[in-house]
C-alpha cells in the first residue's frame, strides 16, 4: 500500500512490534505513545489509516479513552479510517466503536494476517471516501451551474403566488413533497427552488427520471450493487440514494413505476436504509425526497395501479403547478423573459413585441404550457426579419395543433388521433418523447402514427 499509517499505543513494546510488522505494508508508518499528540500529527500529515488503542491509563479497560480520541479524530477529519485495537475483547465495546465511526476492531494479541487484511480494507475505504468526496464536490458545482442556468421562477398571477407561498413554507423542512402538473408546466424548476431554499442547498441535488429505468436495473440504479452481484457487475456501483445522501433526491415521473418497483422504493423509504444488490449490509441514508408526476396518482390508487401506502409516504405536501392557460398575465411576463433570453442568444438585441402580439399570446390555450411558449418564442426570434415581432411571426395561429384543439372529436378513433397529435406537438415532433408521455411502447406509437397517417 502507498498509504500513510499512524499507530497510537501507550505500550512502547507493543508500538514497536506493530511498527515492525506494518512498515513493509505502508509507504509511511508513524508511531506515537501519547494520544495528546494525535491531532498535531494529523495537522502535519494526512494519514490514510489510524490504528488506535482503546485504553491509555493503567488499570482502565472501559475503552472510553479510545472512543474519546476516535471522536476527536473524526471531528478533525470526518473521512478518517480508524481501526481500534484493545487487549480486552468485548463484543459490546466493538459494537460501540463501530457505531461511533470506527472502520474495524482488532484484539491483542493480534493475528498478523487478519490485522493486515483489516488495515488494507481500511485503506481502500479511505481512498473510496476521498474519491467519492471529489465526485460529490464536482457534482455539487455542476448542480449549482445547472440550477442557476434554469433561471428564476416567474409569475405574478394568483395561482402562481399560491404555489410560491407553499414553497417558502415547505422548503426549509424535510417533509416529502409531491409536485404534480401537466407536461411543460415547469415541475423541475419548482423542485430546484425547493432545494435552493432548503437547509440542504449546499449539498447534492440528484434528479432521476424514473421513466428511463427498466425494472431489471431498478435496484442497481437506485441502491447500487457490489462487484460480482451479477454477470456484468465488474466493479462496485454507488446508487442514487447513497449518492444523494445529505442532499435532495428528486424522483421524476414516479407514476411510471411498476408495482414491483414501487414496493422496493417503499421499503427503502420506510426503513431509511438500502441494500446494494449482492450485499447484506444495511446502508443508512439521509435525503430530502421530492417526487413529481403528470399522472393522477389518486386515480391510479383506486385502479390498483399505484400503491396506496407509497402514495401517502411521498405526498406529505402536494404542490400542484397550474397550467399556463390558467395563469393570465404570466403568459406575457414569461414571453418577455424568453424574448430577452433568445434575443441575446441570437444577437437580435432590439427585438420587441407589438401590442397585438401580446393579445394573440394571451388568447392561445398553450396545451404544451411553458415549454411550448418557450419554443414558440425561440422560433419567432430565429425567423424574425424586423425589430418588431407581430402576430404574423408566430405560427401558432396556422398550426395543425390549434385546429386539433378547436375540433371536438366524436369517435374513439378521432380521440386517439387527437391524443397522438397533441403529444407529438408537445414534444416538438419527438416520437420517443411523445410515446413516453402517452405511456406507449415506441413501436406501438409508430404503428398508431402509420394508422392515422401522421408520419
Amino acid at each position: 500500500m502507498n498509504g500513510k499509517l499512524l499507530i497510537v499505543d501507550d505500550h512502547k513494546q507493543v508500538l514497536k512490534a506493530l511498527m515492525q510488522l506494518l512498515e513493509p505494508e505502508f509507504e509511511t508508518v508513524t508511531g506515537i505513545s501519547n494520544p495528546n499528540q494525535i491531532i498535531a500529527c494529523m495537522n502535519r500529515e494526512a494519514y490514510d489509516v489510524i490504528l488506535l488503542d482503546m485504553n491509555f491509563s493503567a488499570g482502565v479497560n472501559t475503552g472510553n479513552e479510545g472512543i474519546y480520541w476516535l471522536n476527536r479524530i473524526l471531528k478533525s477529519d470526518p473521512i478518517a479510517s480508524v481501526v481500534m485495537i484493545t487487549a480486552y475483547s468485548d463484543v459490546n465495546l466493538a459494537v460501540k466503536a463501530i457505531r461511533e465511526g470506527a472502520t474495524d476492531f482488532a484484539v491483542k494479541p493480534w493475528d498478523n494476517n487478519k490485522l493486515i487484511t483489516s488495515l488494507r480494507a481500511a485503506y481502500q475505504l479511505r481512498r473510496s471516501k476521498i474519491e467519492n468526496k471529489k465526485l460529490r464536490d464536482r457534482q455539487r458545482q455542476i448542480n449549482k451551474g445547472i440550477i442557476k442556468m434554469d433561471g428564476p421562477l416567474i409569475g405574478k398571477s394568483k395561482p402562481m403566488e399560491n404555489v410560491l407561498q407553499v414553497i417558502k413554507k415547505v422548503a426549509r423542512t424535510d417533509a416529502n413533497v409531491l409536485v404534480i402538473g401537466e407536461n411543460g408546466t415547469g415541475k423541475e424548476l419548482i423542485v430546484k427552488e425547493l432545494h435552493n431554499l432548503s437547509q440542504r442547498s449546499d449539498e447534492l441535488f440528484i434528479s432521476v427520471d424514473l421513466g428511463t429505468i427498466t425494472e431489471s436495473l431498478f435496484e442497481s440504479e437506485m441502491f447500487g450493487h457490489i462487484k460480482g452481484a451479477f454477470t456484468d457487475a465488474k466493479e462496485d456501483k454507488t446508487g442514487w440514494f447513497e449518492t444523494a445522501s445529505g442532499g435532495t433526491l428528486f424522483l421524476d415521473e414516479i407514476g411510471n413505476l411498476s408495482l414491483t418497483m414501487q414496493s422496493k422504493l417503499l421499503t427503502a423509504i420506510q426503513n431509511r436504509v438500502i441494500y446494494k444488490v449482492g450485499s447484506k449490509t444495511a446502508l443508512p441514508f439521509d435525503i430530502r425526497l421530492i417526487c413529481a408526476t403528470n399522472k393522477n396518482l389518486g386515480e391510479m390508487v383506486t385502479k390498483s395501479l399505484f400503491r396506496e401506502d407509497l402514495y401517502y409516504r411521498i405526498n406529505t405536501i402536494v404542490i400542484e403547478i397550474p397550467p399556463l392557460r390558467d395563469r393570465g398575465e404570466d403568459i406575457v411576463l414569461l414571453a418577455e423573459h424568453f424574448l430577452k433570453e433568445y434575443a441575446t442568444k441570437y444577437e437580435k438585441f432590439y427585438l420587441k413585441f407589438s401590442s397585438k402580439t401580446h393579445d394573440k399570446l394571451m388568447k392561445y390555450n398553450w396545451p404544451g404550457n411553458v415549454r411550448e411558449l418557450r419554443h414558440t418564442i425561440e422560433k419567432a426570434v430565429i425567423l424574425s426579419e424586423s425589430d418588431i415581432l407581430t402576430p404574423d411571426d408566430f405560427i401558432i395561429s396556422h398550426s395543425s395543433h390549434l385546429s386539433v384543439q378547436q375540433h371536438k372529436p366524436s369517435t374513439f378513433a378521432e380521440i386517439e388521433k387527437q391524443a397522438l397529435q397533441i403529444a407529438l406537438s408537445n414534444n416538438s415532433g419527438s416520437v420517443l418523447k411523445a410515446a413516453k408521455e402517452l405511456g406507449l411502447a415506441r413501436q406501438t406509437m409508430y404503428n398508431k402514427m402509420q394508422k392515422y397517417n401522421l408520419q
